[in-house]
């Protein structure tokens, strides 16, 4: 019999911004309230109270309605800023909501950071105990799955080394070790997995798979829009705070995902104020021809080119610009311009013109997405989005071959279709 895991009723939370205020005294602090006493009963509020007011706030989640049901894994997505991490934060207690309520049935283990609930000074050995007991478990329940965690995290020869002297990579594992193999019933994991390599994410999506399968609830906050679909049956898509879509995760995804591209047009243009704050932001891409005129339909024997024109304030050698080529929410390739056989590093400052060659007869039949990607090296991401701008599609050229206009996804599967020379030895 299936049962409510987590309710949540108009949750919304409120921040301040901008500049603290300093400490007052006693006596300053019954003033000012008698003050504001005075000034609403005589309906002096000034439009420019009304205005400090808003610029000094900002919602991080607004009137946010949702029920878990037990074992269910639901996908929590959306762009940098809508309230993702905020959300994972308040049903994990670490923030008060500012109203509305939550109900949880069980208890809650988080991932939400590198290391959640780590002392640096303690060892890895210690630093599992310790966060078994922040999650309530006694110390058997903890032994016994303490063979489990160290296997999967790979650090057997550094267990009992402190924690502080590992590196990111072997911080992160044992943090999702942890999290993952010590029994809550409710499991919230924030967009942590990026920080390992290729194989140990692949580990750890096979071990959610295995957690949801055992019965655990499980959020799970991510980028990854094909991890979404594989793991998740429904997804919540936040903006701004805000539910725009809470169903199926197949319909979630491909919303949220067809929300910021332009299906006609070939251009982008970047009209997000917060990213031009950074001392570097993308202001267009265009995806075109040899010619550089802009198409958004391509033949399989045509070069594609995307073209990025990049705004610097401040140059810097760690800066990178890319893209993640995307299809069916899998990403088929990330380019960057320090990747480049060229080795273009240092961009100069105002306006700069990138141009990324796709080269013909690679990609297979199909529609693509652009999802921009611009950061300063292991410190600083400068996209505020992770979701595709722009899309373009390819169709075989049937004059390459007696056998392409019969060929299709179905029956010539697979990311690329590249054309191989063949010899007869």
């Amino acid at each position: 019999m299936s049962y409510t895991s987590i309710k949540i009723e108009n949750l919304s939370k409120i921040y301040r911004i901008g500049k603290r205020d300093g400490y007052q005294t006693f006596r300053e602090v019954i003033v000012a309230e008698t003050k504001k006493i005075f000034r609403k009963l005589a309906g002096m509020n000034s439009k420019n109270e009304v205005r400090t007011l808003k610029s000094d706030t900002i919602w991080a989640l607004q009137g946010v309605s949702f029920e878990v049901q037990d074992g269910e894994v639901i996908g929590i997505i959306g762009r940098n800023g809508a309230g993702k991490s905020t959300l994972l934060k308040i049903l994990s207690k670490i923030t008060e909501p500012s109203k509305g309520k939550i109900e949880l049935r069980g208890r809650v283990g988080s991932l939400l950071e590198v290391g959640t609930g780590f002392h640096p000074e303690l060892t890895g050995h210690e630093n599992i105990y310790l966060y078994g007991a922040i999650l309530g478990m006694d110390r058997w329940e903890v032994t016994r799955k303490f063979d489990e965690i160290v296997a999967f995290a790979e650090i057997d020869k550094f267990i009992d080394t402190p924690v502080k002297r590992y590196s990111s990579g072997m911080y992160m594992r044992l943090a999702f070790a942890v999290a993952a193999h010590l029994e809550t019933e409710i499991l919230l994991v924030d967009e942590v997995l990026a920080v390992g390599d290729i194989s140990f994410q692949k580990k750890c999506l096979g071990k959610m798979s295995d957690v949801s399968n055992k019965g655990r609830t499980v959020l799970f906050v991510s980028h990854n829009m094909g991890a979404v679909k594989n793991l998740c049956e429904k997804a919540v898509w936040l903006e701004t705070g805000k539910i725009m879509k809470y169903g199926k995760a197949d319909e979630v995804v491909g919303e949220y995902e067809n929300s910021g591209v332009k299906t006609k047009d070939s251009v982008w243009y970047n009209k997000s104020d917060e990213e031009k704050k950074e001392i570097a932001y993308i202001e267009k891409i265009e995806i075109a021809d040899q010619n550089y005129e802009a198409r958004s339909e391509f033949l399989s024997s045509e070069n594609i080119k995307i073209v990025f024109t990049i705004f610097i304030k401040k140059p810097d050698a760690n800066l990178k610009l890319g893209f993640d080529l995307v299809k069916n929410s899998e990403i088929v390739f990330r380019s960057q311009q320090v990747d480049s056989p060229n080795r273009i590093e240092t961009l100069s400052k105002g306006r700069n013109s990138l141009v990324c060659v796709i080269p013909k007869d690679l990609l297979n039949i199909g529609e693509y997405q652009i999802i921009p990607q611009i950061s300063v090296h292991l410190i600083k991401g400068l996209t505020k989005r992770h979701v595709p701008v722009l899309k373009f599609k390819i169709k075989f050229n049937s004059k390459r071959s007696a056998f392409h206009f019969v060929l299709n996804e179905r029956n010539h599967p697979g990311t690329v279709f590249p054309l191989l020379n063949w010899n007869l030895k």
